[in-house]
C-alpha cells in the first residue's frame, strides 16, 4: 500500500463516518398519517327527498329539501323544506320552512325561518295559512306545535297568539296564550 492509497482510504473513511454522524443527529420529518372515520361524518345530499310510510309501507307524506346534511349526531340538517302529505294520508296540509333539524331517533322535524303550513281545506273548510318563526312537527302523528308566536288566517279571519298546538289530521287548532283577532263579516 502506498501513500496515496492510505490518504484515500483515509479520505472515504472519515467521508463515511461523518455521513453517519449527520444523518444521526439531524432530525428527520415526522410522518403522520391521519385516519379520518367515514362513518361518523355523514352525508350530503342536494335536491333530497325523505318519504314517509305507515306500518303496510303506503306513502304518507314527502319532505323536499334544496341540501341535507347529516351531522356528527346523526342529525340531519335541511334547507329550503316543503313537506306534503298524499291524498292517502287525509291530510290536506303542505308545509314549508327556511331551514329544519330532523331528528334520526324521533322523526321529529324542528322547522325554523319564515314557517308557513297552509291548506286549501284547512279549517271551516276555507283557505288556511298559519305562520311562525319556529314550528316542531312529527309529520308521522300529523302534530305541530310551538311555543313562538303564531299568525292564523282562515279565510279573511285572522288571529294571533303565542304557542300553537294543531292536529293536522283532525283538523283542530289551539292557540295557547296571547289571542287576538280580526274578523270581518
Amino acid at each position: 500500500m502506498n501513500a496515496r492509497s492510505v490518504l484515500a482510504f483515509a479520505t472515504l473513511t472519515t467521508a463515511a463516518f461523518g455521513t453517519w454522524y449527520l444523518t444521526s443527529t439531524l432530525s428527520r420529518p415526522e410522518i403522520v398519517e391521519t385516519v379520518s372515520d367515514r362513518s361518523s361524518s355523514g352525508f350530503y345530499v342536494r335536491d333530497a327527498r325523505f318519504l314517509g310510510t305507515d306500518v303496510d309501507g303506503s306513502l304518507l307524506y314527502e319532505i323536499e329539501s334544496e341540501f341535507a346534511e347529516q351531522q356528527p349526531n346523526k342529525e340531519i340538517e335541511l334547507r329550503d323544506v316543503r313537506i306534503t302529505y298524499t291524498t292517502d294520508a287525509d291530510v290536506p296540509w303542505t308545509i314549508t320552512a327556511d331551514e329544519a333539524t330532523l331528528s334520526s331517533l324521533q322523526g321529529v322535524l324542528q322547522l325554523r325561518g319564515h314557517v308557513i303550513a297552509s291548506s286549501d281545506e284547512g279549517f271551516a273548510e276555507q283557505v288556511t295559512e298559519i305562520r311562525s318563526p319556529i314550528l316542531e312537527i312529527d309529520p308521522n302523528s300529523y302534530r305541530a306545535e310551538t311555543e313562538s308566536r303564531v299568525q292564523l288566517r282562515i279565510g279573511s279571519r285572522s288571529l294571533t297568539g303565542t304557542g300553537m298546538l294543531a292536529l293536522l289530521q283532525e283538523n283542530r287548532l289551539e292557540l295557547k296564550s296571547n289571542v287576538s283577532g280580526k274578523f270581518v263579516p
